[in-house]
C-alpha cells in the first residue's frame, strides 16, 4: 500500500511568546456623577433583592449583612417590605451612610447601592 514507507508526521513545535502583562487595574470613577449612576441603575435592572428590610428596620446586623454583600458584589439591589416601620427613602439614605456607599436609584419599594471593592474593583464605571 502506498504510505506504509512513511514517517509519522511529528507535530510542530509552537513557541509562545511571553505575554506582555496587562494592567487589570479598573481605573476610579467617581460614582456621585450622573453618567456613572446612569450605568448603575442600567447594571442594577436585573439584579434580584439581596437583602430585604422588615418588621425590625434597619438593625445593626442588618448593617453588618448589607456590608458584607457589597464588599463581595459592588451593587446590590435592596427590597424594603410593606411591614417595614421606616420610610425607604430615609431607610436608602440611612442604610448608604452607615456602609459608606453611594445610593444609585430608589425605585418603589426596592433601592440600588454601590460601593467599589478596594481590592479588587468589578465594575467599570467609565464606559
Amino acid at each position: 500500500m502506498p504510505g506504509e514507507n512513511r514517517r509519522p508526521r511529528k507535530k510542530p513545535v509552537r513557541r509562545n511568546k511571553p505575554k506582555k502583562p496587562e494592567d487589570t487595574r479598573v481605573p476610579y470613577v467617581d460614582p456621585e456623577t450622573a453618567a456613572a449612576k446612569r450605568k448603575l441603575r442600567g447594571l442594577g435592572h436585573e439584579l434580584d433583592p439581596v437583602l430585604a428590610i422588615g418588621k425590625d428596620g434597619v438593625s445593626e446586623g442588618l448593617v453588618a449583612a448589607c456590608a458584607a454583600a457589597l464588599l463581595t458584589h459592588e451593587l446590590i439591589k435592596v427590597r424594603v417590605l410593606a411591614e417595614a416601620p421606616v420610610d425607604r427613602k430615609e431607610v436608602a439614605v440611612e442604610l448608604a451612610k452607615q456602609t459608606s456607599s453611594t445610593l444609585a436609584q430608589v425605585l418603589g419599594r426596592t433601592f440600588l447601592l454601590y460601593k467599589r471593592n478596594p481590592k479588587k474593583p468589578r465594575l467599570r464605571l467609565d464606559d
